[in-house]
């Protein structure tokens, strides 16, 4: 049976059980690998984060195997490459466009800084962020929801719950909340449904990170995640700017997250 059907064929008390226990296990994982990582340099190392990311998709893939009694299709090996590649070009282009546009708007300015070796260390850390929070939100969260129910469920249950997960952040409103799960949201689940694989998502989220925090120096969620390529200095009102939580907090971002959705979303409809 697929694993779409297998899942709508379950009792909704089992079904629950098991998506409760699924949420839990993955939020426990990537908590407990972050804690480590927040404990101790060593655990900053490139080599060990690739590898608390590689332990992170095991699990899951366990999981869905023990559990769900199949592979998980969205960890496809052979897409790997690609997917990532793509998703980290997306990521990246949409932060350099918003941030061009707040600089455009006469908001902010920025200059060149220079390369630090510590660089290597933060983009790979990204990696385990985007593949943590990817595998709650769009393998879990959106994956179950969309199996059982339905995509536009999914999109806004799994959108919703993503940008409160960030309401404890430094600097965080609920303004900054729902612009997350707007522009970062739904672009992440429209990616995963479109691409079929969590690998496009993963990039997105990595590249985005990345870029807005240590290529332009900006706050990433409301904290600055150290070294950095350029400095930005912003000097206009936060609806622009993104204030002190960074550009995602910005109406740009929201516009441009919304208009990448978009073409997620009709580039499906094409196919």
């Amino acid at each position: 049976m697929k694993p779409d059907l297998l899942n709508k064929k379950r009792p909704l008390w089992k079904w629950l059980l098991l998506f409760i226990a699924a949420f839990l296990l993955a939020t426990f994982g990537y908590g407990m690998l972050a804690t480590a990582n927040d404990a101790s340099d060593a655990f900053g190392h490139p080599t060990l984060n690739i590898l608390w990311s590689a332990i992170l998709l095991g699990l899951y893939a366990l999981f869905v195997r023990l559990m769900e009694k199949h592979w998980p299709t969205d960890l496809s090996l052979r897409h790997l490459v690609p997917h990532t590649l793509l998703g980290l070009l997306v990521g990246f282009i949409v932060m350099v466009l918003v941030v061009c546009t707040i600089v455009a708007t006469g908001c902010a300015t920025v200059a060149w800084k220079g390369y630090s070796s510590e660089q290597i260390s933060i983009f790979i850390m990204f990696l385990t962020v985007a593949v943590g929070e990817e595998m709650i939100c769009r393998g879990v969260i959106f994956r179950w929801i969309d199996e059982r129910w339905n995509t536009w469920a999914a999109l806004l249950v799994s959108a919703l719950l993503f940008g409160l997960m960030h309401i404890s952040n430094d600097n965080a409103t609920w303004w900054s909340s729902l612009a997350i799960a707007i522009e970062a949201g739904l672009l992440l689940g429209v990616a995963y449904k479109w691409s079929g694989t969590l690998w496009v998502p993963i990039g997105i989220h990595w590249a985005w990170n990345y870029t807005q925090g240590n290529i332009f120096g900006l706050a990433v969620s409301g904290t600055y995640a150290g070294e950095t390529l350029l400095t930005t200095a912003v000097n206009g009102p936060d609806i622009i700017t993104g204030g002190a939580f960074g550009p995602e907090a910005s109406i740009i971002s929201v516009i441009l997250g919304t208009f990448f959705t978009i073409v997620f979303i009709y580039n499906r409809r094409l196919h």
